[in-house]
Order: C-alpha cells, then structure tokens, then sequence
C-alpha cells in the first residue's frame, strides 16, 4: 500500500498564486530555451511543472502535496480527476530530469532542454484551464 502524500490546505487565492509561479517559471524556461541555456530552461519548466500541480490540486482537492518527495504530488494529482491524471503524466516524466538538471555536473542538450519545456507548456495549460473553472 503506497504512503499517504504530506498536504497542506490550498485556498483558491493561493491556487491562482500557485498558477502565476507556473506561469513565471514557464515564460522564464522559453527564454532560456530560445536563449540556448538548456539547463536553466530544464530547471525552470519542471518548476513551472511542479507550481501548475499545486494550482490544480488546490482548486480540486484544497490541498497540495507537501513533503520533499515530489514524487508524493503524483499520487495526489490522481486524486484531482482527469487534469490531474493527465498533469501527473507530464509532471512524473519531468521530475526525472529533476536532479540532472540541477545538481548533476552534466550538460543537458538543447534538444532534451525543449522536450522538458513542451510538457510543463502542456501542465500550465492545464492549471489555467482548473483555475479558472474555479470547480471542484
């Protein structure tokens, strides 16, 4: 039986917070991208990833996953019906590039930089479309 996922209370002003990270994290790793600093842009869209998460669980459930495993807000976004299931495909596939892209000594090409960004461009779009459903 997989562990219950650490939650902290999520209220619909801070899921619209949440939401606007993803959407500074996402512009931030387009023009990292553009700019050809593939490890920045990397970094930034699994944050933007990871914020579009927080922004659909909390309007969804009234919660976000809370402990250092980011792993853990996989198993809540499952909870959060079909835009969670889908958002957690995304979100699982990016945080294993997590710990390359910012502690690992190794480069990360330009062409693994842009398949990072197209899933976390996919998560924002997500979040935007729950948050301003505003529905549970």
């Amino acid at each position: 039986m997989p562990r219950q996922a650490r939650t902290r209370n999520v209220t619909a002003a801070q899921a619209r917070s949440y939401l606007a990270k993803a959407e500074e994290h996402l512009a931030a790793a387009e023009n990292e991208l553009e700019a050809e600093r593939s490890i920045a842009a990397t970094s930034l869209a699994i944050h933007a990833a990871i914020n579009a998460a927080d922004a659909v669980c909390g309007v969804r459930l009234g919660r976000r996953a809370a402990g250092q495993d980011h792993d853990r807000a996989g198993e809540l976004l499952k909870e959060a019906g079909k835009d969670g299931a889908d958002l957690e495909k995304d979100l699982r596939r990016l945080l294993q590039m997590k710990t390359k892209a910012e502690y690992d000594p190794d480069n990360i090409p330009l062409s693994a930089a842009s398949r990072a960004v197209e899933p976390a461009q996919r998560c924002v779009t997500v979040a935007r479309r729950v948050v301003s459903s505003g529905t549970r």
